[in-house]
This record gives C-alpha cells, sequence and structure tokens, in this order.
C-alpha cells in the first residue's frame, strides 16, 4: 500500500480524533504501524513495535480479510483473521481498530491486543499484557493472575513487584471476589469478578469531566500513570505509590532513598556497586554482604527458595550458578535467591533480612588490598600535613617569642633548668609587683642596679621590690639580679646554716655573705661550715660550692656566672678560680682579669656573659 498524504494516516476515524497509519521513527528511515491521538500525536496502540519497517515494506489487507504486515517478502505482523468472514476495517471514535465481519459483528480489534496504553472502556482481561517500552533492555508489564492486578519487571525469571489488593489506596466495594477485568470509566479505575460485580477501584483524578479523555499508560521506568489525553496533564496517582517502588528507580545494586536519591550500599563500596560476572565452574567466588537493614521489593511477592539456616541459605547460593543475590529473613528462616536484581530499599516494615551478593574471590580480594593501600596513603599524607603544620607554628612561635637579649638562648636554658629547682624564690609579674608596692611609691632606699620599695602582698606577706633602672637594663640585668644571686645564697644558707651559732658570733653572721668572704681570704674555711654538719675538710667538693656560692652573690652582675656555668662548675666540668672579695674594688679588678682570660680563649673560669667564647661554650654544652 503506497500513502503520500495525511501524515502517513490512512485511516481516520469518524470524529478526526485517532488515525491509523504509518508512524515515522527518530531514526527517519524505519517507520511503525500505530493508532494516533491526532491531536495530542500520542501513540495509543502500535502493531510493530520493537519490529520496524522501511520504505520498500507493506501494509496489507488481503482479500481473504487478513492484514499484516510485510518486511522483506516476510510477514512479521498479522490479525490472523484469514477465511473468518471479514468484510471491512474501521477505526472507531474510541480509538479501537475493528476487522468487521460479513454479519457485522467484531472478528477482530485492537483493544484486545494493548501495547502501553488502556483507553476509556477499554476492557483489561486475565490473559491479556500491558508491556512498557524498553528501558535499559528492561520492559515491565501489567496482567491479571491469581485473581489479582499485577506489575512485573521482565527479567529472565520475572519478578513482581505491585499488587492491587496490597495497595492501600484502593477503594473496596466487595471483599474477597477474584479480580477477571480493569477498565477506565470516568475518572477512576474499576476492577470487576467475572460476574461483572464491582470489587473496587481507583480514583486517579478528582471531578468526572465528561469532556476529558483519560488513559492508563505503563511508562518505560515501570509506573503507570494516568493522562488526559487531549492535554498532557496527569492523574494525582501513579502506580505503584513511592518513587523507589519499581525495581528500576536506581542501577542495579544501589539503594532507593526517599526522594529518589541513589547510595551505593556500605558493604558493596569496596567493588563500586559492580559484580563482575562469576563463571558457573569456577570456585573463585563468595558472598560479601551488602549492608544492613536492606530489602528488595519482588520480596512481598515472590515465594522463597527453601527454610533454612543463614549459612545453608550462603551454601545454597554459592553453589547454585544462578544465584546471584540472596536475602536471608531471620525470623521465618526464608531464603531467597536471585538471578538478576534491580535497585535495593531500605527495610522499613520490621523485616529481618540480611543480604549477600556474590562476587570474583580474586576481585574481592584485589579491591580489599587496594582499598588498604589508598588508606595507608591517606594516613600518611594526613600525617605529613599534620607535622608540617605542628613543626611550622612551633618554629614561628619560637620566632616570635626569641628573647631580643643576644643571650636569649642562655636565658631559655636557665629559664628552663631553674624550674626543676626546688627552693627558688617565687616569680612575680610586673603587675603584680606594681600592685603591690602602690605603684612603687614607698621607697625604702637604694641598691644595686636600683631602688627598693616596700609592698603588701594579697595574703598580708610584706615584702621589698627592687625596680632595676638605668638604660639598657632588663631581662639579663633581672636575671643577675635575682635567679643566679638567689642560688647562691640557697647554697650558702645550706653550707652554713643559721643555727647553732655563739652568741659572739651572732653579729657576723647576720652579714653572712661578707662573713664567707672574709673566711676564705683568711683560709678559716672550717668556720664557715654549720657545726653540726659533718664534712671532711679534704672534700673538694665542699670547697668548689663554696667557691661556686660566691661567685653567684658577686655585686658586679658581670662576674656572676649564668646557671648553666654553675652547674657545669658543681659537676666538675669546668675549674672554679678563686672568687674575690664582694667589692668594688675587687669586682673592677676580677673583670680586667676575666675579659683578658676571655679574649685568650680561656675558658677555665666565669668570664663576661656577653664574651663570644662563653657563649659559644654554653651552645655547644647546654645543662646536665
Amino acid at each position: 500500500m503506497q500513502y503520500i498524504d495525511n501524515s502517513g494516516l490512512f485511516l481516520v476515524s469518524n470524529s478526526s480524533d485517532f488515525g491509523f497509519g504509518f508512524n515515522t521513527n527518530a531514526d527517519i528511515t524505519s517507520f511503525t504501524v500505530v493508532i494516533q491521538h491526532i491531536a495530542s500525536s500520542r501513540i495509543i496502540w502500535s502493531a510493530n513495535r520493537g519490529v520496524p519497517v522501511g520504505n520498500s515494506d507493506n501494509f496489507v489487507f488481503d482479500a481473504d480479510g487478513n492484514a499484516y504486515i510485510e518486511s522483506k517478502e516476510r510477514v512479521i505482523w498479522s490479525t490472523n483473521t484469514s477465511h473468518k468472514g471479514v468484510s471491512t476495517m474501521e477505526l472507531l471514535d474510541t480509538g479501537n481498530l475493528v476487522l468487521v465481519g460479513n454479519d457485522g459483528g467484531g472478528v477482530w480489534q485492537s483493544f484486545d491486543h494493548p501495547t502501553d496504553t488502556l483507553m476509556p472502556d477499554q476492557d483489561f482481561k486475565e490473559g491479556m499484557k500491558l508491556v512498557s517500552n524498553p528501558r535499559n533492555n528492561l520492559t515491565f508489564w501489567l496482567e491479571i493472575k491469581s485473581g489479582d492486578l499485577i506489575l512485573s519487571a521482565g527479567y529472565k525469571n520475572p519478578q513482581p513487584y505491585w499488587a492491587m489488593w496490597k495497595d492501600k489506596r484502593r477503594i473496596i466495594n466487595k471483599e474477597g471476589g477474584n479480580l477477571n477485568s480493569a477498565t477506565i470509566e470516568a475518572n477512576s479505575w474499576r476492577f470487576f469478578d467475572q460476574s461483572k460485580v464491582l470489587l473496587g477501584q481507583f480514583v486517579f483524578a478528582d471531578g468526572a469531566d465528561s469532556n476529558t479523555t483519560w488513559a492508563a499508560v505503563l511508562d518505560d521506568d515501570g509506573f503507570i500513570r494516568f493522562y488526559n489525553i487531549p492535554g498532557k496533564t496527569t492523574g494525582s496517582i501513579e502506580i505503584p505509590g513511592d518513587s523507589c517502588s519499581t525495581p528500576q528507580s536506581c542501577w542495579p545494586y544501589f539503594v532507593c532513598h526517599s526522594g529518589k536519591t541513589c547510595q551505593c550500599p556500605s558493604g558493596l563500596n569496596e567493588i563500586n556497586c559492580k559484580p563482575s560476572p562469576v563463571s558457573c565452574g569456577t570456585d573463585q567466588k563468595t558472598l560479601i554482604n551488602a549492608g544492613e537493614s536492606l530489602s528488595y521489593l519482588a520480596l512481598g511477592f515472590v515465594a522463597p527458595s527453601s527454610k533454612t539456616s543463614l549459612e545453608g541459605c550462603k551454601s545454597s547460593c554459592l553453589s547454585n550458578c544462578s544465584c546471584l543475590v540472596m536475602f536471608f529473613d531471620g525470623k521465618s528462616g526464608n531464603c531467597y535467591m536471585f538471578d538478576q536484581i534491580g535497585s535495593f530499599v531500605n527495610s522499613d516494615n520490621g523485616a529481618s533480612f540480611e543480604s549477600y551478593v556474590k562476587v570474583s574471590r580474586a576481585l574481592h580480594g584485589k579491591k580489599k588490598e587496594s582499598m588498604v593501600v589508598v588508606i595507608a596513603i591517606v594516613i600518611a599524607t594526613v600525617f605529613v600535613i599534620i607535622s608540617l603544620v605542628f613543626v611550622g607554628v612551633r618554629l614561628y612561635k619560637k620566632k616570635k617569642n626569641k628573647d631580643p637579649d643576644e643571650n636569649g638562648d642562655e636565658a631559655s636554658e636557665e629559664d628552663n633548668f631553674l624550674e626543676t629547682l626546688s627552693g627558688v624564690p617565687v616569680r612575680f609579674s610586673y603587675l603584680d609587683l606594681q600592685r603591690a608596692t602602690d605603684n612603687f611609691s614607698k621607697k625604702l632606699g637604694q641598691g644595686g642596679f636600683g631602688s627598693v620599695y616596700e609592698g603588701v602582698l594579697k595574703d598580708g606577706t610584706r615584702l621589698a621590690v627592687k625596680q632595676l633602672e638605668g638604660i639598657g637594663q632588663g631581662k639579663k640585668e633581672f636575671r643577675a639580679e635575682s635567679d643566679v644571686y638567689s642560688f647562691g645564697m640557697v647554697l650558702l644558707e645550706i653550707i652554713g646554716g643559721r643555727k647553732n651559732y655563739d652568741s659572739s658570733m651572732i653579729s657576723e653572721k647576720s652579714h653572712f655573705p661578707s662573713y664567707a668572704f672574709k673566711m676564705m681570704e683568711e683560709g678559716n674555711i672550717q668556720d664557715v661550715f654549720d657545726p653540726q654538719m659533718k664534712i671532711d675538710e679534704r672534700d673538694e667538693r665542699v670547697i668548689v660550692a663554696i667557691k661556686v656560692a660566691l661567685w653567684c652573690i658577686q655585686d658586679d652582675m658581670n662576674l656572676r656566672p649564668p646557671m648553666t656555668k654553675v652547674v657545669q662548675m658543681l659537676e666538675g666540668l669546668s675549674p672554679v678560680p678563686q672568687p674575690p672579695m664582694a667589692s668594688q674594688t675587687g669586682s673592677r679588678l676580677y673583670s680586667g682579669l676575666f675579659k683578658s682570660e676571655s679574649e685568650e680563649g680561656t675558658s677555665s673560669g666565669p668570664s663576661d656573659c656577653n664574651s663570644d667564647a662563653y657563649l659559644s661554650a654554653v651552645r655547644l654544652s647546654g645543662p646536665r
């Protein structure tokens, strides 16, 4: 049959709403024979869907009353009505294509062979199938089976995922009947038993506008939707009702969440939700747990493969070549095995399913090994970054807090050392001392490096505070005045004591440091010791201790050794020269003497704290 006009439609209904003829496919070179709603161009039926024809192929309605499509001298579709008395072909205003017999009765009609669309007043009966267009090589179909209306995914072994009697949205008119047919009437889909008794219905649109033609379409995503044929709006209901209610809501092995968001389950992350094909003849296969609280739509509609234990179910799946995914219900002991699967859903109905996926053992191990390597690299990288940041912060703080005094390194070492000693005087901040002395308002007298003021602490303790004065005085002067001097005084207190002296010597002991210097000069070192102390006068360490103490309490701060040097002298690592008298004359004499020694490169005794030779010695040896 040749055609040129009417957009390929060669048969039109009396109302001109529907047309029958050839429809050009997307590739332009192939065609399908269809019934089409002309105004909306919606196809409601197709004769050769999935088997398109070319320009040289024909649609034939022969003299024997048979209609068929011929492609390359081969029949690819037929009404099979030869010799049945067919006289005419008609397209009714309902969109139904009918072959009419000589007696006026219908011999064949397209309503008995639906594709993916059901029209109003079209009876969908037991034995018929509504089939979606393929999507990702998968089709869905609707059929009446076992007294119910069932939607199934067209896998090799079909998997049902919806049933009319389990949908709580249905309106029940009669209990206990077996469904035999379904028909769209006005704004509802109605279900009847074999005697045409109404069992129940779905109301899919508000109102009952008689001018609106509603059609039910099984779309390629597995949902049944209701379309207003003249326009393009849909009804308020789709079947099933939830966006995750079809096996292809997400990709296979992914979990579909409410709102149709897709996520790979935790157990399959290591294989990226892509199990590799497992050969039936190999033992290199294993089962991995897909994740917690997972279920599958078909579980509510298929019979279990067996009733067993978890280990028995796993063993059955491993030994069954067709089993790729298994589910085990811990409450009932039911074991389910599937050869194909769509997307998982969350188990929110109290079911206790455990899900396992069969994978190649080699792939599983390789992925695990790769994950370990990746994790190790990530941990190592994070550790290096944190270490670099830590070192950078430390260096920044060290640089920021560096003592501007040229002897800052020595000061830091001394401060750290002093913090480990017991008996060292309590340190106060400048603000604390300023408050205690009422901003240095009551002067008691003048001393080395500055004036002395009276102060009172919060607990009532009275004290004298020396305020350092003069240009260039700072932390170095403070350490010389306080920290090292205090150590020397404490050391003399330990050696000389304050108890059990004869009354005739009290006046001398009130100025004990001067007394110690005098006894050292006169060679009467024994008189310096506390009488109660048992000391061997031949012990050189005792003499060293006294000499070190006398060095520490020199009036001239330049003669006082730093604490690191004090430790070296006490440990015998550095010789201790004879200390001078604590007088201005002695200070000047020894200051010049030790300066000379420093310039000559000797380090046998304490020298000017600012000398390069002394600084080098401290930095190399440090406190011990």
